[in-house]
């Protein structure tokens, strides 16, 4: 299955990275359960010259490990792109398939983790073993003025990506955290559906963090 307009090259691991045993053994269940999904490491989604990158924490089963497209084919992906497209961060229309020709403008769509872990749960040594791969990612991006982080896990592999200190910049939904004169971080809880269904996050406050960014954005 495509991955849409994602970059495509080494910032993205192989299909059968060997890097992680436990995500290994996983994704080869998962192959011989359902032959058709995608089980492999999801690339990155959107240009590469975006100035906005949005970091999740890894592939939902049933959602991005099915389809191979990062947020698509469960409840978060619905979330976020109607958000993205309502701030004109993508355009098309977006029908949980990614083969639906939706595509991203300005903004990138990555994990933390780019394989689907037990539970939903990377372990520590996991989220390590994977940040090279979110390092590639924002050094190839020549244009980064932003980064929207969704979660306390993609917010402190993001940090420890750019070798930052987690004490000084404490994740809060809505925290904006100045990593550099042309870079700020952006925070908010995951767009999952515990989070929405228990009221953690409300789609006013997930779309707050975006009307931030987009101010913030439009005055460089």
């Amino acid at each position: 299955m495509s991955p849409g307009n994602g970059p495509g090259n080494a910032c993205d691991p192989t299909r059968d990275c060997p890097s992680c045993f436990r995500l290994v053994e996983f994704r080869y269940a998962s192959r011989s359960k359902f032959p058709d999904w995608h089980n492999a490491p999801v690339p990155s989604f959107g240009p590469i010259n975006a100035r906005l990158l949005i970091v999740g924490l890894a592939p939902g089963l049933k959602g991005a490990n099915r389809t191979g497209r990062p947020f698509t084919g469960d409840y978060a992906g619905d979330l976020l792109y109607e958000t993205l497209t309502e701030f004109g961060y993508a355009k098309g229309v977006y029908r949980a398939d990614p083969e639906d020709g939706l595509k991203l403008s300005d903004c990138m769509i990555t994990n933390a983790v780019r394989c689907v872990p037990p539970e939903n749960k990377p372990t520590p040594a996991e989220i390590g073993k994977c940040r090279p791969y979110l390092a590639a990612t924002i050094a190839a991006m020549p244009r980064l003025r932003a980064i929207l982080v969704l979660g306390r896990i993609a917010h402190d592999s993001t940090l420890r990506t750019l070798d930052r200190r987690l004490a000084a910049h404490p994740f809060a939904h809505g925290a904006r955290h100045e990593l550099g004169p042309k870079l700020a971080l952006f925070d908010s809880f995951h767009c999952s559906r515990y989070n929405t269904n228990t009221g953690r996050l409300t789609p006013e406050m997930f779309k707050s963090v975006f009307a931030s960014i987009k101010d913030e954005l439009a005055t460089l």
